[in-house]
């Protein structure tokens, strides 16, 4: 909330497990900030798999960067 305040774009990126949470706390906290958020889990993936993640999600995480919402 911080950084967004200052006009320093940003958010998170987590995984699908996490939406419900974020939804509660942006909801806690009045502040809904840019989030992405790829497949879960993510711990067992390999690096093949993570790199697909990334690729999928770039897109998204650009317009984040960009605050493109």
């Amino acid at each position: 909330m911080d950084l967004d305040s200052r006009g320093v774009p940003g958010g998170f990126i987590a995984s699908t497990e996490f939406i419900e949470a974020a939804k509660a706390q942006a909801e806690s906290l009045g502040f809904d900030p840019y989030k992405v958020f790829v497949g879960h889990p993510i711990q067992d993936r390999t690096d093949a798999e993570m790199q697909t993640l990334a690729e999928e999600a770039f897109e998204d995480i650009l317009a984040m960067i960009l605050e493109e919402k």
